[in-house]
């Protein structure tokens, strides 16, 4: 799919700004902190990164010694950490070694490690469907899928968002692909189209080889990546609304490889739409989390993130209130069918993740929110699976 819109929504001036996908330059209107304005124009790759650096640090040099003593810590180093892992800088993650290899630098574009959650939405889906046997050509054609949800549209769907935050990701992590000038926008433009034509084009090969009358899974990618671009993209911008951008992310974090892999190999019914749709609820308070960190950045910005709206004590018990009545809503449904003995090991899965809640995530957001995560999203993402267990059609 473009099956998954994840983000780094990180900013120090509240802006004002019109982009294009290609061709066009760039306009953008930053409102430092103490508030002088300044207006570029076609600034691209290590000269646009330096030029909004320059801006930040002479705008804090500017303020008073108690304003700058406050504001340090919020300027970023212009390269990584020493410590930088090349596995961070293939997966994608924050922590990664500089490098000058392209290949390596698109598939960080692409963001490994962000297509775990696609892969696993798929063998979801079909384990609900009923009709997964372990044959080769079944193994090949969830292998097939996987290949679509994941390193296919989902790198289609990181590639664009770090390019719509080109900017952003200039003043805060200016040392990342495009803001640093290692890949320069033809290139990125170019992988763009690749990954998703590739993707759609996968798409409707495995609508051809289920035997589809109708092309379901090439429409489930493009309504994805649709999504995709409108998560990203202005006028748009989803991920402006903390409300709707985070659904959006949940949905395509759940719903799409879920449905995109039940339909392969069955019949997508309205009851598994449904349901899914409400999982996709505790897919928003899991993508609350990750806005925690860029607080600061989304409300420069004037990005509505929950935090933002909210304030952090307020938006982490949205959270975990999501995640939490979620489960416990699709437990109660379990129950109601019959499905005592999977409602009850759903519950099970629901319990350690709301003590890790209490341990972790509740005392401090924004320290603890990498560890909770990594502590709890596997009772989650088993539960998951359990739920399409308990509905195999």
């Amino acid at each position: 799919m473009a099956m998954a819109t994840l983000t780094a929504r990180l900013s120090l001036g509240s802006a004002h700004h019109i982009q294009s996908l290609h061709g066009f330059p760039l306009t953008k209107t930053l409102a430092s902190r103490s508030g002088k304005v300044a207006v570029f124009s076609g600034c691209r790759g290590r000269r646009h990164g330096a030029f909004i650096r320059a801006l930040a640090e002479g705008n804090r040099e500017s303020s008073p010694p108690s304003v700058q003593a406050k504001e340090k810590s919020s300027v970023p180093e212009t390269a990584p950490a020493a410590d930088g892992t090349a596995l961070n800088q293939l997966l994608g993650m924050k922590g990664a070694a500089l490098e000058t290899d392209k290949w390596k630098i698109r598939l960080q574009l692409m963001k490994p490690v962000t297509w775990a959650p696609l892969i696993w939405g798929v063998l979801c889906g079909a384990a609900a469907s009923g009709n997964f046997h372990w044959t080769p050509e079944d193994v090949a054609k969830s292998l097939t899928c996987m290949f679509m949800a994941g390193p296919l549209l989902t790198g289609y769907t990181q590639t664009i968002n770090d390019w719509y935050d080109r900017e952003i990701d200039a003043i805060n992590e200016p040392y990342r692909p495009i803001p640093s000038g290692a890949v320069s926008e033809t290139e990125v433009i170019a992988q763009i189209w690749v990954l998703l034509l590739g993707g759609l084009a996968v798409a409707y090969g495995l609508d051809v080889w289920a035997g589809h009358s109708f092309p379901i899974n090439l429409s489930l990618s493009l309504g994805g990546s649709l999504l995709s671009y409108i998560y990203s993209a202005p006028p748009l911008k989803l991920k402006q609304s903390g409300w709707i951008g985070n659904y959006a992310l949940g949905s395509s974090y759940i719903s799409l490889p879920w449905w995109a892999g039940q339909s392969l190999f069955g019949t997508l019914s309205w009851d598994i739409v449904v349901l899914t749709l409400l999982y996709s609820t505790a897919g928003l308070g899991i993508a609350i989390v990750n806005d925690f960190k860029s607080i600061e950045g989304d409300r420069a910005m004037g990005l509505q993130s929950l935090p933002v709206a909210f304030g952090i004590d307020t938006a982490k018990w949205i959270c975990v209130g999501s995640i939490d009545v979620t489960q416990l809503s699709v437990a109660a449904y379990l129950f109601a069918t019959g499905k005592t003995y999977y409602a009850l090991g759903l519950l099970a899965l629901i319990v350690p993740q709301i003590i890790l809640q209490f341990q972790y995530f509740l005392q401090d957001p924004l320290k603890y929110d990498v560890k909770y995560q990594a502590s709890a999203q596997p009772f989650f993402v088993f539960g998951l699976l359990l739920t399409a267990f308990a509905t195999n059609h």
